[in-house]
């Protein structure tokens, strides 16, 4: 029986249009489901649309439209771009959709059967933003959101509650037993901190608005509707059958979930918890990514800057914009947007090192041997070659099981780094001219294998462009491939090579116009201080506890130590700062201290800097702004 593999992208709220975070998101998902399917697993991907709530009815309201009316339309904008997108799932649910209300409503009827739901009444803080409530300690200035900032309402209402606080223990244990259920470590680390606070129970019905799920009708309480997290989260589930049909209940548990960092919260607790209430299994990944910015500025619509992700596609090509995407940020964290960084990936990553491999893979087979190639004589000439690219890409298979997208496509560009150099190191030119002819053709065979195999591992990155390559090798890219090059490390058979156009044109000039710059950048510089900020501005700045594991003084600097700091990421982050003449880097080992973690990294002396040090100074010297006691790295502050 084949192995199952089940990978989600978060159902995308339909109060505006697709940006490139919802891009980032399923093209991710995309990737690990091609992955799985390349593997030779039997696969279900789901993406789609989240269509209930208070803010979809109002923001309907607004337009003279109905709520179904406004949602059908944001919903198909979605769909489109996925489907121009190519990306390969196998449903696209809408939380209007006949149904997934069935589901939630049996879904409801059991967790209330259970004893997990009771009738109360709630009066609180209610963000109608973010579709949450919130207690008078997390409020901002007695008033305002603590995750986006606006104003909150004050909700009173009776409401159902789900006693999220009985399954408090039970998650700290899940936690604590599967290393890697929410992913990267940092989020885990955050994600029980939070539970660790203790858990109040959930209301998760409302009745002062009517664009919801009813409750069951053996309930008969027709005034409420369902909270519409409780609704969301279940579509993982009403999309494989649950409360209807459930054929396809046999993909649960998840493979891979993946959200963005803003909803975490409710999918490694709420979505769990809901999830232990109905006697389901739990995901085996909750993987949360951070937030793009561009040009290393927050996008926003009154900025101008809001980067589309079809306009990128369609001036720079979709797999050109696909393999950035994957490429130019560590998951986890967030990342910039810029075409600088854009072009200079096409045109040094995918022109120089993988194009221009398979020209002159071509050009050598056609001078040495009439565009034949055999990999008759490569194990006797090129073992080790083979054998450190085989680690490479086993290595990659790791990373990209941890959602390491970034640090996947890495090693594979070291298998290519190992074919491009052995051009140079071995010279087939030159042993041809020598007579070694044996030598030289079983070299150009050897670099054409080691591009078919990370072709292979490239496909579910660059479908088209790998269908390209493996054209030109002479064979398919398929489970049959994955088992030939990949799991058993075989080699092409002997094959007449293809002629192919160049695979990625150099890119001369930026081809987007430039965000219209805002009034603020056209004034003078003329800076007040003390100057009152918005809320929303000082939430631009992430500040976060970490563990000082590394320190050392940086050569022909008198105040610059180099430090590797632990923010409970997946590596440490550098952090070059100018503290020499007030600490010695051996006093600095494992002490916290609190770094602004969302600088754009800047080259200092040469070396990266990741970050920044918060610190105190007056004519006494200088003083590292510290924990009062010892916290989880990565912990916020604020």
């Amino acid at each position: 029986m084949r192995e199952k593999a089940y990978v989600t992208t978060p159902i995308y709220y339909v109060n505006d249009v697709p940006h490139i975070g919802h891009a980032y998101t399923t093209i991710i998902a995309d990737t690990m489901a091609r992955y799985y399917r390349l593997k030779g697993y039997e696969t279900f991907f789901l993406t789609g649309t989240d269509e209930h709530g208070q803010k979809i009815e109002e923001a309907a309201k607004i337009r003279n439209r109905t709520p179904q009316d406004y949602a059908d339309e944001i919903s198909g904008k979605f769909r489109s771009l996925w489907d121009e997108f190519e990306i390969s799932y196998d449903k696209f649910i809408r939380t209007t959709d006949e149904e997934h209300k069935i589901g939630v409503q049996k879904a409801f009827k059991t967790m209330y059967d259970n004893g997990d739901i009771y009738k109360g009444h709630y009066e609180g803080h209610y963000c109608v933003s973010c579709e949450t409530f919130f207690t008078d300690t997390q409020l901002i200035d007695e008033n305002l959101c603590p995750d986006c900032g606006k104003e909150t309402r004050i909700v009173k209402e009776e409401s159902y509650f789900f006693r999220l606080s009985n399954y408090q223990e039970k998650l700290l244990q899940w936690y604590e037993d599967d290393e890697k259920c929410v992913l990267p470590k940092g989020k885990k680390s955050e994600v029980i901190s939070f539970v660790k606070q203790g858990l109040r129970d959930l209301s998760i019905t409302r009745t002062s608005f009517d664009w919801g799920v009813k409750l069951p009708p053996e309930i008969n309480d027709p005034k409420h509707v369902m909270y519409v997290w409780l609704d969301a989260l279940l579509n993982y589930i009403t999309a494989l059958g649950y409360g209807t049909d459930q054929k396809n209940m046999t993909y649960w548990p998840a493979t891979v979930q993946l959200v963005g960092k803003d909803i975490l919260r409710f999918h490694a607790i709420y979505w769990p918890a809901f999830l232990l209430s109905l006697g389901l299994p739990l995901p085996k990944h909750i993987a949360a990514h951070g937030w793009w910015t561009r040009n290393g500025e927050k996008m926003s619509k009154s900025k101008g800057n809001v980067v589309n992700p079809k306009e990128v596609a369609d001036a720079y090509g979709l797999e050109n914009f696909r393999y950035f995407m994957l490429r130019e940020v560590p998951f986890g964290q967030d990342g910039d947007f810029s075409q600088k960084a854009l072009i200079d990936r096409i045109n040094s990553d995918l022109s120089n090192e993988l194009g221009n491999l398979l020209n002159r893979i071509i050009g050598m087979s056609g001078k040495y041997s009439a565009f034949g190639i055999s990999s008759k004589n490569v194990w006797h000439y090129h073992e080790k070659e083979i054998t450190n690219v085989m680690e490479h890409l086993r290595q990659a298979e790791n990373n990209l099981n941890d959602l390491q997208t970034n640090r996947f496509l890495e090693e594979l560009w070291k298998a290519l780094t190992i074919a491009n150099q052995s051009i140079t190191i071995y010279e087939p030119w030159v042993k041809m001219k020598n007579g070694e002819n044996d030598f030289a053709l079983a070299t150009v065979a050897m670099v054409a294998n080691i591009l078919a195999k990370v072709a292979i591992l490239l496909h579910p990155v660059m479908p088209k462009t790998t269908h390209k390559i493996a054209e030109a090798l002479h064979f398919s890219i398929n489970h049959d491939a994955y088992v030939t090059f990949i799991e058993n490390n075989g080699l092409l058979e002997d094959f007449t090579i293809q002629k192919v156009p160049p695979l990625f044109p150099k890119v001369e000039a930026e081809l987007l116009k430039a965000p219209e710059p805002t009034p603020a950048k056209e004034a003078k510089k003329e800076e007040v201080k003390d100057t009152a900020i918005s809320i929303d501005q000082f939430f631009e700045t992430k500040l976060k506890v970490g563990t000082i594991i590394e320190a050392v003084a940086v050569p022909k600097s008198k105040k610059l130590l180099q430090l590797q700091v632990d923010l409970g990421e997946e590596k440490p982050r550098q952090i070059i700062a100018g503290i020499k003449e007030y600490y010695k880097p051996e006093d600095l080992i494992n002490t916290q201290i609190t770094v602004v973690a969302n600088l754009k990294p800047a080259k200092i002396l040469g070396l990266l800097s990741e970050g920044m040090l918060l610190a105190a100074k007056d004519a006494n010297g200088l003083t590292l702004i510290r924990p009062e006691t010892p916290k989880d790295n990565g912990s916020s502050v604020g």
